[in-house]
């Protein structure tokens, strides 16, 4: 009888000191392989090798990305020998390992150097400080909630002299998936060259003045977390789901709009894509909704909302959930996202495509953009994929987030400086 009282807690404290190991993907191999007309041949191969894609899922005439474990490379290849196909990671263990050989963060130090390396979750908050207090009259950390395991969702809000809280509300995330990472990095470029830039660029004084701005640049803080001590490509955030295993809700598949669509989500709780098993049950879901609708029926009213993710660089427009329904000011939209993409291009020549998320990249239910668009109703809502178009994908190399920022940073400009 003791030992049936016993069990319970004892099987509670063992899972709870169960730590999740860590994926080694020494030898996994990343290819592009070109479907063609072969759409059946690659979809069977996926399926019956087990195997992860990372630009969705086959399309005839199309290249999709998939990730091939070590044991399945010889398979893989003989099995495609007659098709084309390029290799992005020859190892991605080693490209994963360079990636994240982070530099230690010098406290206080929030400065152009930070951009030079990837970063732990921890150091990302303290830059966001470091930030905020380096320029206090014109910055504050803002904190809008908790994620399901317990982390705060932190931003940082911006502003002109005098002007905090009375202009309409730009607000841009970062890192709903987990494995996106220039995407943190891209959104503090955003953030850092604003606030020092202020003082000294009359173009970027004019745009604080004009615009209050909150930047948040890990919405997924769990997922992200995750992503740097067990699965570098992790994706959801991680939450459990009843009746299953698998963990993880995909936080951009789970706004409270137009979540049922057919064909923009997956079902499945071991899909990347899980819409979740209602809408917005996922909570980090719940606290970017929240946060966005009360600035939505504030004074101020929300003025432009991007979410920035990775990769393929894109710049795109509502819908997602449909290829055939466009916004009503679609006319409009469209002239902003090719000004943003020009905008980007004469940086450095890197070239962005624009249109609508459904027919520009695939359908996506559940989505920010379109929730922002018609519920939380800002005037202007947008996506957008950073580099690259699929040389090195998710693992994107350190020396690639400056530049990634610089040009981001030029988009933005444009897009604001060019908003009714």
């Amino acid at each position: 009888m003791k030992f049936l009282l016993f069990a319970p807690f004892f099987l509670t404290l063992v899972s709870s000191l169960i730590v999740p190991r860590k994926i080694n993907y020494d030898g996994y191999k990343v290819i592009r392989l070109s479907v063609g007309s072969s759409l059946q041949k690659v979809e069977t191969l996926i399926q019956n090798l087990s195997l992860s894609t990372w630009n969705g899922g086959p399309k005839p005439n199309a290249e999709v990305d998939v990730v091939v474990p070590a044991d399945k490379v010889k398979e893989f290849e003989s099995s495609t020998a007659e098709m084309q196909k390029t290799v992005m990671h020859e190892n991605l263990g080693a490209s994963i390992a360079q990636e994240s050989d982070f530099s230690d963060y010098r406290l206080g130090s929030a400065n152009a150097s930070w951009f030079n390396t990837y970063h732990a979750y921890a150091e990302h908050l303290q830059f966001l400080n470091d930030l905020a207090a380096t320029y206090p009259s014109n910055a504050e950390i803002v904190t809008i909630g908790n994620s399901l395991q317990g982390r705060p969702i932190t931003g940082i809000h911006f502003y002109g002299t005098g002007l905090k809280g009375k202009k309409p509300a730009v607000v841009l995330h970062g890192t709903v998936h987990a494995r996106e990472w220039i995407t943190t990095m891209v959104t503090e470029y955003l953030a850092y060259s604003f606030l020092s830039g202020f003082a000294s660029n009359a173009e970027v004084r004019n745009l604080l003045n004009k615009y209050d701005y909150y930047i948040f640049p890990v919405v997924n803080p769990d997922g992200f977390v995750y992503s740097q001590t067990n699965d570098r490509l992790w994706r959801k955030n991680r939450q459990s789901t009843s009746g299953s295993a698998c963990l993880g809700h995909d936080i951009n598949r789970n706004w409270n709009y137009q979540w049922s669509t057919p064909g923009g989500a997956s079902t499945d709780p071991c899909a990347a894509d899980f819409k979740g098993t209602a809408p917005a049950d996922a909570p980090e879901t719940v606290v970017l909704a929240n946060f966005l609708n009360k600035l939505s029926r504030s004074t101020q009213k929300l003025k432009l909302f991007i979410d920035y993710h990775s990769y393929s660089q894109l710049f795109m427009t509502p819908y997602g959930y449909s290829c055939t329904i466009v916004a009503a000011n679609n006319a409009e939209y469209q002239s902003l996202a090719q000004g943003v993409v020009a905008a980007i291009r004469a940086v450095y020549g890197t070239v962005f495509k624009s249109g609508p998320i459904c027919p520009t990249i695939y359908q996506v239910s559940g989505a920010s953009v379109d929730y922002v668009a018609d519920v939380a109703r800002a005037q202007y809502s947008f996506t957008s994929e950073l580099r690259d178009t699929g040389k090195y994908g998710f693992v994107l190399p350190a020396e690639q987030i400056l530049p990634s920022g610089v040009e981001a940073f030029a988009g933005l400009r444009y897009l604001l400086g060019n908003l009714r």
